[in-house]
């Protein structure tokens, strides 16, 4: 990632991506496009282009309207708007939080007046109160851009002819995601339980660990069928062997990592010998190979 991109994505995440904070950089979200890839059946995936825009959109489109599943950066929700006409006209009926954080709930607010917003209680907890993480404060959201509806474990929308799952896994990203599956198109929509290509956020300040999100993805795909396509929070729209792929490097460097901490190698120690060599090419994204051993230390102490 670009270093001003990334340094958009952190003053963004600080302040939660409330309009007041958000207006100032306005101007570079101009160069933003929204990329639409018909997924299968009426499930589609909306993606940035030409900048940090938040996590990818899933999009039920049908005879009942539509349903997001998350909604970006809050700078963005006119760009969706577009989108959205240009895939179906009907009316916004749902937004599926798979979690609290801003690049995946940011136009809540926006499209509230519109769509019912529904996550696990722990999303909405969040996001009705002040947070500190990795990125610093972020003040509690406006109350329009709650979820109304909450959930514990799991819940069931039937829309557009699918029977979609929206279902809690716990404390891996954060304590309050949820991913969602459309079982007659065989799509899944994992959130940030699934960084495809890169090493993954982590948010340990919010619940989340390196080793529960480990047991959640391998959970996650004992529970999908073998050709079901993935869209994950971040990175190209993926399919079970991308998935796995993704599993195998989580399982990997956790171990490893696990291994060193276990004979009494510090932190930074761990950091100086580096990952082996066959995952260094995972710290292209957000999280670096250090930043990404330094989160598996310290859940070990979670």
């Amino acid at each position: 990632m670009k270093s001003h991109t990334k340094y958009i994505l952190i003053i963004l995440s600080i302040f939660s991506l409330t309009p007041s904070f958000a207006e100032p950089l306005e101007q570079g979200f101009s160069k933003i496009s929204l990329k639409t890839t018909h997924v299968r059946g009426n499930i589609y995936m909306l993606e940035g282009v030409g900048g940090f825009a938040g996590g990818n959109i899933g999009v039920s489109a049908g005879t009942d309207g539509v349903l997001l599943v998350d909604d970006q950066l809050s700078p963005m929700s006119e760009k969706i708007n577009t989108a959205l006409a240009d895939i179906n006209t009907g009316k916004l009926r749902f937004i599926l939080n798979t979690h609290w954080h801003g690049d995946h709930s940011g136009s809540n607010g926006h499209f509230a007046k519109q769509a019912t917003i529904i996550s696990h209680a722990n999303a909405r907890k969040r996001l009705m109160s002040d947070q500190e993480n990795f990125f610093g404060k972020s003040p509690a959201r406006p109350k329009q851009a709650w979820p109304i509806i909450t959930f514990e474990q799991a819940i069931n929308i039937h829309f557009n002819d699918e029977d979609i799952q929206f279902i809690h896994y716990a404390d891996g990203h954060t304590d309050g995601d949820a991913v969602v599956y459309f079982p007659n198109s065989k799509v899944a929509h994992l959130g940030d339980h699934f960084f495809n290509g890169t090493f993954p956020f982590v948010d340990l300040d919010t619940g989340g660990n390196a080793f529960n999100l480990t047991r959640n993805v391998a959970n996650i795909i004992e529970s999908l069928p073998e050709d079901t396509l993935v869209i994950p929070g971040h990175g190209a729209l993926s399919d079970m062997q991308g998935l796995k792929a993704y599993h195998a490097m989580l399982q990997a460097t956790t171990t490893h990592v696990q291994k060193l901490a276990s004979e009494g190698e510090s932190l930074e120690a761990i950091q100086l010998s580096g990952l082996p060599s066959e995952w260094t090419a995972w710290g292209g994204g957000f999280i670096n190979e250090a930043n990404w051993i330094k989160i598996i230390y310290n859940s070990l102490a979670k």
